[in-house]
């Protein structure tokens, strides 16, 4: 089998250490040698790891993305060495009795021929805004779940605001919640609150605010409510950000919420998760069919 690589390196990256194994050509012609070391995982380490590869004229490094522990490696060896970050499902050795060393050798073996194909790792942006994105996304599903704890709550005590008003969150909802937590329990007071069309169904209001709303369920979704204008806090927060970090890509965005369906989060997270943009200086053309398309200068 042809070697593209006559100098590889694999690394079985675990959280505390890395095996390396380095394959080099052997003493007799078309032979190979494997050095098998171990590296630390942190900072000093994996620069004198990074030396070491320099020394030996390694050509490719190949390691597998395995959780979160292959980032500082990676993050310190690609700038100076080619760093290959493949599929753990891709490079999977023989069954039998495998261990780290023998991992690291095997990653070395299939790089030295060129059997792995390198996954992508997106430009140090693109991961900023990635991690934005992906945070903002689970405080809005937190948000979410806060308002269906405060849902059972009002079911518990037999306020049914939710099968009258579209949001119980909405302004005439938080307005009567917190009313009910300030001891407000009168259901004719308590619709009166009502904003905007939901005035017209005062009486229903009237009918669905007449609970068991107690000192219990006033505590709780006080607290709940709390936490949820803490994820607001967050959220905003995070939104001015991904702003801040996707201004140089604003005209990506602006591209992407011409399609039906795409919203501006929406196209920040595409952006953010598949990493691509479109040529720097874009030349925009639609088609008579009303289609957008980019065409590099």
């Amino acid at each position: 089998m042809e070697v593209l690589h006559h100098r590889c390196a694999g690394l079985d990256i675990s959280k505390r250490d890395a095996k390396v194994c380095v394959r080099v050509p052997g003493a007799r012609h078309n032979t190979f040698t494997k050095l098998v070391t171990v590296s630390g995982s942190m900072t000093r380490n994996i620069m004198e790891l990074r030396d070491y590869l320099v020394a030996e004229k390694v050509t490719l490094v190949v390691m597998e993305a395995t959780g979160d522990y292959w980032k500082p490696f990676y993050y310190l060896l690609d700038p100076v060495l080619n760093v290959m970050l493949v599929n753990a499902r891709h490079a999977r050795n023989l069954p039998g009795r495998k261990t780290d060393v023998s991992d690291a050798q095997w990653l070395a073996e299939l790089g030295a021929h060129g059997l792995v194909r390198a996954s992508f790792v997106p430009p140090e942006h693109i991961r900023q805004l990635r991690d934005l994105t992906r945070s903002r996304t689970i405080f809005v599903a937190e948000k979410s779940r806060e308002i269906q704890r405060i849902e059972k709550l009002l079911e518990d005590a037999n306020i049914k605001i939710s099968s009258v008003a579209t949001r119980t969150l909405g302004v005439s909802g938080r307005a009567m919640l917190e009313a009910l937590i300030a001891g407000e329990r009168d259901p004719a007071a308590l619709a009166d609150l009502a904003r905007g069309r939901l005035k017209n169904k005062a009486g229903q209001l009237t009918l669905a605010l007449d609970g068991r709303f107690n000192d219990h369920h006033s505590f709780a979704v006080k607290m709940h409510l709390d936490h949820i204008d803490s994820l607001d806090r967050r959220i905003s927060g995070l939104s001015d950000r991904i702003d801040s970090v996707m201004a140089p890509l604003a005209w990506c965005v602006d591209l992407l919420t011409t399609v039906p369906g795409i919203s501006k989060t929406v196209a920040e997270i595409v952006i953010a998760e598949t990493g691509q943009t479109w040529p720097s200086s874009p030349q925009r053309r639609i088609s008579r069919r009303g289609q957008v398309s980019v065409r590099a200068q």
